[in-house]
């Protein structure tokens, strides 16, 4: 809780801050890499150079400070159960908070300038630490179930035993781990920070990608697609270094598994609803359910530009037959190349119709996919009755939701 007389103040201020968010968040990461170039390979070059980093940033800022005076409708705990999942999966560590903390509040006075009396920048300071305290808290206990001691790298080396190019531009990799240890299981939905040496002094990247076997399996393995850069954007320089350098013997350096979602949450029917690279947790709780509960009526509904572009696609006709009440559902915008040998699947043109999507009333449903895809199919089945809390989603990117 804020003290009153911070609570008094964030209220007063809080429109301030809401209206220059993005340009606070800005400055702050000039700031921050000015000062510390080594912390430029824990984010996303693109999402820096698109704003859409900065953007969610000031967004949540201030969606909690809203929270913490009582103005927001924002439930927060599975908002920070998201925030320290991707902080873990990066390898975050208390001491960077209070970096973060230093030039965040810094770049609000630049910012806002006289506005800024002490009285302001001790009550967003006392917002900031309530919310590093809650982050710091949830991370730890992250790390332990992992089984990593206070201060113990994240990474471990896994070596690319197979490779598969899926359709043009999605490639999936089997890793297992280099040391021969003990592979990690999962949650199907969950992920795996990949960090990779780019070269040519272009420093570390990291990425996360879904998990999409077999929790339990003796390997594990992740679907990368290629980003083509649109609009005179770059392509994506992890997914293209992935696709042209590794290769069966290679090794890539993974964290833990991570992520707050499961996509097999419950035991009644359940609802996958993908698009895109976004089939890769859906993959995962299909090839969960067809060891641990073949029968469970499972809905899979994917979209996508074309059959030649469906990723992982070869992988259905094994999974029908180990789930007899699997029904899939997909929406091509090129419905040239359907079909599917051994597989009753029904293909229909365009885009996915939310109110066309087969539904138990008890389904339990996981989204993911482009956000504007997933705000539309959750609005649709909104409409339809499902419960918010029966619908899980995962965001690749630092959007969220709306609502």
């Amino acid at each position: 809780m804020l003290t009153q007389s911070s609570a008094e103040v964030v209220t007063a201020t809080l429109p301030a801050v809401r209206a220059h968010g993005e340009a606070i968040t800005r400055r702050f990461y000039q700031r921050m890499f000015a000062a510390h170039p080594e912390l430029l390979d824990l984010f996303n070059r693109g999402n820096q150079a698109s704003g859409s980093q900065q953007a969610a940033l000031a967004a949540a800022v201030v969606a909690y400070a809203e929270h913490l005076i009582g103005a927001g409708a924002t439930p927060w705990g599975p908002v920070l159960d998201r925030i320290a999942h991707k902080h873990a999966s990066l390898g975050i560590t208390p001491a960077q908070y209070t970096v973060v903390g230093r030039h965040l509040l810094a770049a609000v006075g630049e910012v806002l300038g006289e506005a800024v009396t002490p009285s302001v920048a001790l009550a967003w300071d006392e917002v900031y630490w309530l919310l590093a305290v809650e982050l710091v808290a949830r991370e730890a206990r992250l790390y332990a179930a992992a089984g990593l001691t206070e201060g113990e790298p994240v990474w471990r080396p896994w070596r690319v035993t197979a490779r598969r190019q899926e359709t043009p531009d999605v490639v999936s990799f089997t890793v297992t781990p280099d040391d021969s240890g003990e592979v990690p299981t999962f949650v199907p939905g969950q992920y795996t920070s990949v960090a990779v040496d780019l070269g040519g002094g272009r420093g570390r990247q990291i990425r996360q990608y879904s998990l999409a076997g077999r929790p339990g399996a003796a390997h594990w393995r992740i679907a990368v697609k290629r980003l083509r850069g649109i609009d005179g954007a770059p392509d994506g320089q992890v997914s293209t270094f992935l696709h042209e350098h590794m290769t069966v013997g290679t090794t890539l350096q993974l964290s833990p598994p991570f992520g707050e979602v499961n996509a097999v949450a419950g035991d009644g029917p359940l609802l996958l609803v993908s698009a895109g690279i976004g089939l890769t947790p859906a993959m995962a709780a299909l090839e969960h359910l067809a060891v641990t509960a073949p029968q469970r009526p499972v809905v899979l509904v994917h979209a996508d530009r074309a059959g030649a572009a469906h990723a992982l696609r070869g992988d259905l006709p094994r999974l029908h037959a180990a789930l007899p009440n699997l029904r899939t559902r997909l929406w091509y915008e090129d419905t040239s190349d359907v079909a599917l040998p051994g597989v009753a699947v029904e293909v229909t043109g365009g885009r996915v119709d939310p109110e066309s999507i087969p539904l138990s009333p008890d389904a339990h449903v996981h989204l993911c996919g482009p956000l504007p895809f997933m705000n539309i199919v959750r609005g649709g089945l909104l409409r339809r009755g499902v419960p918010v809390e029966r619908i899980a989603y995962e965001v690749f990117g630092p959007g969220m939701l709306r609502g």
